[in-house]
């Protein structure tokens, strides 16, 4: 259990969840790493903690660098559990500790924990303390994720805490950018984004205005590597992501009872094709609907399937869309198409709550009775037309 420097008198004190496939409804194939680095300086300040269970890896990772006593500040940047849930223990342990947290933090913390006895001291935008010859500084930065959220600066080594901005979920077998391949790291961060922080482009978008003009020589976010090759290309993309560009491919998801809904995605597949559109094709019986997120996040046109069951949509299909509209995103063109028995009000409704999105409608959702015939599924790709107009 032994830290990982990543400056001289900065170490990465975190943990590696190898095994983790769950993250509350989004796939973590990859694993995930909760991170936390501590700065010795005159005064030691740990930044951050990790998910319970991982406690003790922790803080054997400390001590095998300072002993638990001498640890001056914990830096809480966010209240969720992932990288607060080892705060009990370092704050029972490093009795002479002073936990450093926004006011929304430390409202929040109360409500996770026993707070009783802590020496909490609030800070908000602007403020910093010092280590000796480095200075931590704060800014809050509201929604990236949660109400609490906040990054610390020190810029003497230019580096960003910046908790769950720019993070991934992954466990690498490095802990830097340049010693996991890129493009399983810019993967993995386009996946963390879509899923979690796509909500929150226009509170990102402000938070990365801020960050631009520090020039940060490395960004240490609180999942995944360390960025320290790489910084200008992942905020690049975060600048792409925010303001809700596209690559202009397409994204079929749909899901089928008898293969009719099938039938119609093929079709709608091959209308794409002929247009020379790069095309995603997912069935919501094999692709995980935090995968399809990353798709959704760049991608221009979007088709939803579904078949009329017991005049509703199927099952998962309701699943994607209630993850996708809480996701909110922007930018797209949508088109709704599917099978029915005896009631086809469906794909108007589905697409009612596409519109409520701020999405193009160009085409009005295609709905065909029973099995499609080769003239219908003609007439499909025909009536798709306007949408690349």
């Amino acid at each position: 259990m032994k830290a990982m420097e990543i400056k001289p008198g900065i170490y990465w004190v975190g943990a590696k969840d190898s095994l983790v496939r769950d993250f509350h409804g989004y796939k973590t194939q990859r694993g995930s790493t909760y991170n936390a680095f501590l700065i010795v300086d005159e005064k030691i300040a740990l930044i951050d903690t990790v998910k319970a269970p991982f406690s003790q890896e922790m803080l054997d990772r400390i001590t095998s660098i300072v002993s638990l006593d001498r640890i001056d500040f914990i830096v809480a940047n966010h209240a969720e559990m992932d990288h607060s849930g080892a705060l009990p223990d370092i704050m029972r342990l490093a009795k002479n500790a002073q936990l450093i947290t926004s006011p929304n933090c430390d409202a929040n913390l109360k409500k996770h924990y026993n707070t009783d006895g802590w020496k909490v001291s609030q800070v908000r935008t602007g403020q910093s303390i010092s280590l000796g010859k480095r200075t931590l500084t704060f800014v809050q930065v509201p929604f990236v994720h949660w109400p609490d959220s906040m990054v610390a600066w020190c810029p003497e080594d230019k580096i960003l805490f910046s908790n769950d901005a720019f993070g991934q979920h992954l466990s690498p077998n490095s802990l830097f950018d340049d010693e996991t391949p890129k493009d399983i790291i810019f993967e993995e961060s386009a996946k963390y984004y879509a899923n979690i922080v796509y909500p929150f482009a226009n509170q990102t978008d402000k938070a990365l205005e801020a960050v631009k003009p520090l020039a940060p020589s490395i960004i240490a976010p609180s999942h995944g590597v360390v960025w320290r090759t790489m910084v200008p290309e992942i905020l690049a993309e975060y600048g792409k992501w925010v303001k809700h560009q596209n690559n202009g491919s397409a994204l079929i998801v749909f899901d089928s009872m008898w293969e009719s809904t099938t039938k119609m995605a093929k079709s709608v597949r091959d209308f794409f094709e002929s247009k020379n559109i790069p095309v995603r094709f997912c069935s919501l019986k094999t692709d995980h609907i935090s995968d399809i997120m990353t798709s959704v996040l760049s991608a221009k046109y979007i088709a939803i399937g579904t078949p009329v069951l017991n005049e509703n949509m199927m099952p998962t299909m309701a699943g994607f869309l209630t993850y996708m509209r809480g996701l909110k995103p922007r930018g797209k063109v949508g088109f709704v198409f599917g099978s029915y028995g005896w009631n086809f009000r469906l794909h108007k409704e589905i697409e009612e709550s596409l519109k409520a999105l701020e999405w193009q409608i160009p085409v009005p959702a295609q709905s065909i009775k029973y099995v499609p015939s080769a003239i219908e599924l003609e007439a499909l790709q025909a009536a798709l037309e306007p949408l690349i107009q």
